[in-house]
């Protein structure tokens, strides 16, 4: 699978010259491109089973999570 090479740029115009706000947009691009996460799940090899047992258990976690707001939403015990 060929990957995209993304590149993050930030001009301090965007900003209006504030030094925070720049970091501040930096850091919002980055996590929208997903730079850092994709650079920590590569930096170890793991085994296929394994990243589908991780998601797996992940898409459960969000899914009793959803559900639990639904049922406050609904007043539901």
């Amino acid at each position: 699978m060929a990957e995209k090479t993304v590149n993050v740029v930030v001009n301090v115009r965007q900003t209006k010259g504030d030094p925070y706000r720049l970091i501040k947009k930096f850091t919002k691009k980055v996590k929208k491109e997903r730079i850092l996460e994709d650079y920590l799940s590569r930096r170890y090899y793991e085994k296929p089973s394994a990243k589908r047992r991780r998601e797996k258990a992940k898409k459960l976690r969000n899914a009793q999570k959803a559900e639990a707001a639904r049922n406050k939403k609904l007043d539901i015990r």
